[in-house]
């Protein structure tokens, strides 16, 4: 069966303590608990969480959805956006398999970034890195007014923003993610189709305005 991965990399910086990070941990109980509704999703969508502050790490590996347990994220630290995402690139490396002349590989994976801020360490390279691996749908999210669109948009062309990072908003943001992922899962069941951008996704709420 070929998988669809879906990798959520989540800012766990000092600046989301509180509310935010709570508003997170929320989010993603409700995408999972939806998707499990989800016929075509829990046949196909894996789902991996990378947080990132002083430092990156894959909380959760890529796991299917009957088996994904929410991970305790807490937030401290600075945010190390250039470390997530070159984890990322290791991690698609690892766990998503590859199309060759003898087999279907997976999906390319869906990667869903969230922030609150702008990245404390370098991103040169871990973006051409980036642009190197098969991604296929990457939205980027600042979240809250001091996010910088502008990093955002050197990693991917598809930007969304939230004008707040309270709950009410975060929450809206991760039903859009869930609504996105089970039009995913719908397209590459029934059509074999990948997605590609934001244009192939459920159009946004009114808390998540496009950027790019």
């Amino acid at each position: 069966m070929r998988k669809l991965p879906v990798y959520l990399l989540l800012d766990s910086s000092g600046s989301m303590h509180g509310e935010p990070i709570e508003a997170v941990r929320n989010g993603l109980q409700t995408l999972v608990a939806a998707l499990r509704q989800d016929p075509h999703a829990l046949e196909s969508a894996y789902l991996s969480v990378i947080t990132f502050s002083d430092a990156a790490q894959q909380v959760v590996p890529l796991t299917e959805l009957g088996q994904f347990q929410i991970p305790s994220i807490t937030a401290s630290g600075t945010t190390s956006m250039g470390a997530a995402l070159s984890l990322l690139v290791e991690c698609i490396s690892r766990e998503v398999a590859v199309t060759s002349a003898e087999v279907k590989g997976d999906w390319k994976p869906i990667v869903f970034l969230m922030t609150d801020g702008e990245a404390t360490d370098d991103m040169t390279n871990s973006i051409a890195e980036l642009k190197k691996a098969k991604v296929g749908t990457f939205i980027a999210c600042a979240a809250g007014p001091n996010a910088n669109t502008t990093h955002l948009s050197q990693i991917t062309d598809s930007v969304v923003k939230l004008d707040t990072a309270d709950s009410n908003t975060i929450k809206a943001f991760f039903k859009w993610v869930s609504a996105s992922i089970a039009t995913t899962s719908q397209k590459v069941d029934l059509q074999k189709k990948e997605t590609t951008g934001l244009s192939d996704l459920p159009p946004p709420p009114p808390e998540v305005n496009v950027v790019l």
